[in-house]
């Protein structure tokens, strides 16, 4: 079955999907696609276990980008100006700490663009 390509309403080019990026990898390495997917699924593995709870909180993957995990502390509830309305105050809600995941684009991918 042939890639059917639908315009984009912006006219920018449509991502490719799961398919097509295991399509182009199995071909680009010798590899079957069975096994790029299964290549892929330890890789997920991998960042769970590095980024997750009991991990480092840090994975560098092959230069492209840096995953790392960020704690972010609790906020009380306060209140500040409007940007929208100058001259009223607004309500900002509390928020309890959590954990946030950030990704961060490195040399290799930045010289691609």
């Amino acid at each position: 079955m042939a890639d059917i390509k639908k315009p984009s309403t912006d006219g920018k080019p449509k991502s490719i999907n799961k398919s097509a990026l295991l399509d182009q990898l199995a071909t680009g390495s010798g590899l079957t696609k069975k096994q790029v997917a299964a290549v892929f699924a330890a890789l997920n593995k991998v960042v769970q276990n590095q980024v997750g709870k009991k991990g480092p909180g840090l994975l560098n993957v092959f230069g492209l980008v840096k995953v790392y995990r960020v704690s972010k502390p609790a906020t009380k509830e306060t209140t500040k100006p409007n940007p929208f309305k100058p001259g009223e105050m607004m309500v900002v809600k509390a928020r309890p700490a959590r954990t946030v995941i950030k990704v961060k684009p490195l040399k290799d991918l930045k010289a691609a663009i």
